[in-house]
């Protein structure tokens, strides 16, 4: 069986020049015409000199009727400044078209991983940081727009340059052809040999970048807790570190590609010697003109001055090649697979049934196993446990976050992995211990459950919550701007809002986590008289550590190690005098 061809970065990053080809084509041909035009400038002032040194020698042998062509040297600078003109127009324009080009297909690339990071599971940003899936978006992308805007014809450019500038010395001299062909080479080995050791250091660098930005935006995240906590100097020992690593692997990258530019330099000198020597050899000799020989200089100059260059941008090119290689290999990375589907019944009861449910997030690490359980429509469920009890993983589960390794979750009878993602996920609310808010009036965040909602529903929504009252004491009312942290808000008055929003959407299936633990005993009372407003006639699923606030749950399901030890009401639960029985009365001890 063949392997299947491996696509190289360079054909998935034409994917998104290749809509704006005919921009970028235009802005390849112009730069074709300035590479020419840049070539033409030593031979048609050589020209001119040829002609003048003529003039000159016979002024001074006082030749009959010597003197200066001014016709014909006029002429030959009336070329040159029509030459000048039309390679400046060629630079304005390419680089206007390659600039439209360039910020097309990175518009085009940003779009797509934006729609890369809502189709990947949540297993995968459980396993790495959002600083580093930011910094592949942000940085990685930027460092991709830097070398095609600056260096993608630079080097086209260089590359014609070259080749014209050698194709003039062949015109020229052939003799003075062979040096150059000697000098490119040795320049291009060079360049090379310094590339593949500078580049794991590129590469480098990128990754060291991507996690300094991790551990930056997790510390500000949680700067109040390491102020707290004293933590200060660890994080900065833990950021030094990174930032040790980001240096190291900085410095080693600039310096080794720095090389370069000093060693062509070297190889080009070590060519204009042998060239200028050489030349005036063959100008004594009768062979050459002077004009050729000055020409040939400037041409030594022009091969020159594209390799320093393509030199010079080796370190912007290498940062491109190593984020091209991280930004596709995000967009590799395995997406949600929506197998064969369904559409939803048309009638959503409710009904949730875990049928023979077994899951692990590792191998080496089973979690839940043969877990059974059937809740009606409209009912109820405690799920509680101590830390690490898998009650999150239910919830996961239940949510299609992660899909299950055995056994099937149903809804209504259907296998829930029959549905889509968006369709089954829109039968949910949910309303978690760490509400969020985005950056915009509180109006539109309740909008946010349903985005063609009208004011009146939104006003209603708040109402249920028993959150309006608060938002008419504000000042712009529902037009109040949260701000991006939403530290204009309390964290009670956080998760009213997110109840309005959940309420708004009308779901037929709820998630509770825990929202009330983390706020005072008045807004418990206001947020536990909201939720069970938006849990009636709903099926509910409560994630509760204070047992207090579910007592009156249909079914309590007692959770350790993953697995279900115990199930019931609560009153059969505390006669049955077990783990449940132990772990409510724990928290009304006195310590």
């Amino acid at each position: 069986m063949m392997k299947p061809k491996k696509i190289s970065q360079f054909t998935l990053l034409w994917a998104y020049i290749k809509p704006y080809k005919h921009r970028f084509y235009f802005a390849i041909l112009l730069t074709v015409a300035m590479a020419f035009l840049n070539v033409m400038e030593p031979y048609v002032l050589g020209l001119a000199i040829t002609e003048l040194g003529k003039n000159v020698v016979s002024i001074f042998k006082n030749e009959p009727g010597a003197m200066i062509n001014y016709t014909y040297v006029s002429r030959i600078l009336i070329i040159y400044f029509i030459r000048a003109l039309a390679y400046q127009a060629s630079i304005l324009f390419s680089q206007r078209f390659m600039t439209s080009v360039v910020q097309s297909a990175m518009f085009d690339l940003r779009s797509d991983l934006d729609r890369k990071i809502n189709r990947l599971p949540v297993s995968y940003f459980d396993s790495h940081s959002f600083g580093d899936v930011l910094s592949r978006v942000t940085n990685d992308v930027d460092a991709v727009s830097n070398a095609m805007q600056q260096s993608l014809l630079q080097v086209v450019n260089a590359f014609l340059g070259i080749t014209f500038a050698v194709t003039m010395f062949f015109w020229i001299s052939w003799k003075l052809a062979i040096i150059t062909l000697i000098m490119i080479p040795a320049s291009y080995l060079i360049s090379k040999k310094i590339t593949n050791i500078s580049q794991p250091y590129f590469t480098g660098q990128a990754k060291y970048l991507g996690q300094l930005n991790g551990f930056v935006q997790e510390n500000l995240t949680g700067f109040s807790v390491i102020k707290l906590y004293g933590k200060e100097e660890d994080s900065v020992k833990e950021f030094s570190e990174i930032n040790d690593q980001l240096r190291q692997s900085g410095f080693r990258a600039a310096f080794i590609s720095g090389l370069m530019s000093p060693l062509t330099a070297l190889v080009s000198n070590l060519a204009y010697i042998s060239i200028a020597g050489f030349g005036i050899m063959q100008v004594i000799a009768g062979t050459l003109t002077i004009g050729n020989v000055q020409a040939a200089a400037q041409y030594i100059w022009q091969i020159n001055q594209p390799i320093t260059m393509v030199t010079q941008l080796s370190s912007v090119i290498q940062s491109a090649l190593a984020a091209i290689q991280r930004i596709f290999g995000f967009l590799d990375e395995e997406e949600i697979v929506e197998g064969k589907t369904q559409p939803l019944p048309e009638v959503i009861k409710g009904d949730i049934t875990f049928d023979n449910v077994s899951f692990n997030y590792s191998a080496d690490q089973p979690l839940i196993k043969n877990f059974n359980v059937k809740v009606t429509s409209g009912e109820t469920v405690a799920i509680v446990g101590p830390t690490g009890a898998g009650k999150t993983t239910m919830i996961n589960l239940l949510m299609r976050f992660y899909d299950v390794d055995s056994g099937a979750i149903k809804l209504d009878g259907h296998d829930i992995r029959n549905f889509t993602h968006q369709e089954y996920r829109s039968q949910f609310g949910m309303v978690l211990q760490d509400a969020w808010l985005y950056q915009d009036t509180i109006a539109e965040n309740i909008r946010f459950g349903k985005l063609e909602a009208s004011d009146a529903e939104v006003k209603q929504a708040a109402e249920i919550a028993n959150v309006d009252h608060f938002i008419q004491s504000l000042g712009e009312g529902y037009g109040t701007v949260i701000n991006q942290e939403a530290s204009n808000l309390s964290l009670g008055q956080k998760q009213l809002l997110t109840i309005a929003r959940t309420f708004i959407a009308n779901p037929k299936v709820l998630i509770l986590d825990e929202a009330t633990s983390s706020v005072d005993t008045r807004l418990e009372v206001l947020i536990q008289k909201a939720m069970v407003k938006i849990m009636e006639k709903r099926t509910s699923f409560v994630i509760a550590h204070r047992l207090s606030t579910i007592r009156n749950a249909d079914l309590i399901l007692v959770m350790d190690k993953g697995q279900v030890i115990e199930q019931g009401t609560h009153e059969e639960l505390i006669s049955q005098k077990g783990f449940y029985y132990n772990l409510y009365n724990s928290q009304f001890q006195e310590n």
